[in-house]
């Protein structure tokens, strides 16, 4: 029989194998910056004296490669994959999925340059001017048609926990950066918040936090979902308790941005909301990792030989991590001490590294060869060299940067008898000095993963071909060999 071409019988997974591979490319780019910038803070000279290389601007493009171009390219190469593998439909308006691709390339491309040229809001996460911002906005609505528009389609009655928590990632992440964006335009590359004062801080906080809780937390809790059941041939521990986990989360963390500002001019009991409700965060968000670990049970055994599972479970090791510290650090009596030192770095960098570094990392794992018709990964040897090599540079990142920040509070709040200052600013920058060598220690070797990842990927897809993975149900006489 002839070969049939009717588009509903495959999945849609060009924009997907797009996706997956420049969340590496882009990972790569962004982990470089950040150990730049790392060894700036050992060797300031290192700047070399030009100012598009000085921290102040490699910083904001570091945290924007890493969260909006490595993340965001794999939280789109999976949604899109999980989407049509649950819904068992394929990608709605595909085309409308490639602009999204390319928009989305073209709008990090713009960031690598504007940033470096000094153009920028000075809003964390949201430094990008307002006519990439628009862009932006632009591209998102197109994401959401193509993924809301495929669970409008699907053939199964049910939507998948996975489903729940990429969407409600896409609309949270739609309206923080919207309200957030806000702003006059007083040039092509200059804009003003539309908002005053504390309020700017508070909506910018909003803001803040919330692409932590939405776009590095929900998003990928998606991919821990669906991965971590697949990679471990398990059923979730308890798909009751994904359910509860998904309501609590979402409606507590929106309200938990005021930690931010303890001890600023925002009004104490909307400090004290934050707080509680950072506090609250805790029973959910251990929730989520207790059942994604327990998703193991009788499969132990599996992680002696998979380095893919390590990657996935240790991510929810630093989760549950990193959702500890952080209410911890809401409490206003701790965070009178790590305000503004380097233990909020290492919080941080535990979430990124650990739980949205590994959790992608063992997802790309699992898709890269799926996409290029390949059973396994080039090298599982090299995935597991990249495990062992990217924890230790975990380890002496956040550990260094834990010393560093208790030091830092201990110092600054350190007075004499008479009242004065124990030891000036510049005192506490030496002291911190041998930490931020091995911080760049550490973040060199969580590189050096990366760089093996890379390598892995580009052999794993060198000799590769696109494949098209079917759609249950559907019998073709024969599937189309291109992609």
């Amino acid at each position: 029989m002839q070969a049939t071409h009717n588009p509903e019988v495959t999945y849609s997974d060009t924009v997907i194998r797009q996706f997956a591979l420049m969340s590496v490319v882009w990972g790569v780019v962004g982990m470089l910056v950040g150990v730049i910038i790392a060894s700036q803070l050992a060797w300031p000279e290192l700047n070399l004296g030009v100012p598009w290389l000085s921290y102040g601007r490699l910083r904001p493009l570091h945290t924007n490669a890493v969260i909006f171009a490595f993340g965001g390219c794999a939280l789109m190469a999976t949604s899109f994959h999980v989407v049509q593998r649950t819904c068992q439909v394929r990608l709605f308006a595909p085309k409308l999925a490639s602009f999204v691709f390319w928009g989305w390339q073209a709008v990090i491309v713009s960031a690598a340059i504007s940033l470096p040229m000094g153009f920028t809001r000075g809003k964390e996460y949201a430094e990008l001017e307002w006519p990439i911002t628009i862009a932006i906005a632009v591209i998102w609505v197109a994401y959401a048609i193509v993924f809301f528009g495929t669970i409008g389609r699907r053939k199964v009655r049910h939507i998948y926990v996975a489903n729940w928590f990429y969407g409600a990632f896409i609309i949270a992440v739609a309206l923080l950066h919207i309200v957030n964006g806000a702003s006059m335009p007083a040039g092509w590359m200059k804009s003003y918040s539309v908002y005053a004062g504390v309020q700017d801080a508070m909506v910018q906080w909003w803001y803040g936090h919330n692409a932590v809780g939405f776009f590095l937390t929900a998003g990928f809790l998606g991919m821990m979902y669906y991965y971590i059941p697949k990679q471990a041939e398990r059923p979730v521990y308890s798909y009751r308790l994904s359910i509860v986990h998904f309501w609590a989360l979402i409606f507590t963390y929106m309200w938990a941005g005021p930690h931010h500002l303890h001890y600023t001019a925002l009004p104490d009991w909307t400090q004290s909301i934050g707080m509680v409700f950072s506090l609250i965060l805790l029973a959910p968000s251990w929730g989520g990792m207790i059942n994604g670990i327990m998703t193991l049970s009788g499969a132990w055994h599996k992680l002696r030989s998979d380095p893919i599972l390590k990657f996935m479970i240790v991510s929810l090791s630093f989760y549950g991590m990193a959702t500890f510290e952080g209410p911890m650090m809401s409490l206003k009596t701790v965070n009178s001490l790590s305000h503004y030192t380097d233990w909020g770095i290492a919080h941080v960098h535990g979430g990124a590294l650990g739980w949205v570094g590994f959790i992608t990392m063992g997802s790309i794992y699992y898709l890269i060869p799926r996409l290029s018709g390949k059973t396994a990964m080039y090298s599982t040897r090299l995935i597991d060299l990249h495990f062992w090599v990217a924890t230790i540079g975990i380890v002496l990142y956040i550990a260094s940067m834990w010393i560093a920040g208790v030091m830092q509070g201990l110092m600054w709040r350190a007075v004499n008898a008479d009242g004065t200052l124990t030891y000036s600013f510049v005192e506490g920058v030496k002291a911190t000095y041998p930490y931020y060598v091995v911080r760049f220690t550490g973040g060199l070797l969580y590189l050096a993963g990366m760089l093996i990842m890379a390598c892995n990927t580009f052999m794993t897809m060198r000799d590769g071909v696109a494949v098209r993975a079917r759609i249950p149900g559907v019998m073709p006489a024969a599937l189309p060999a291109h992609a």
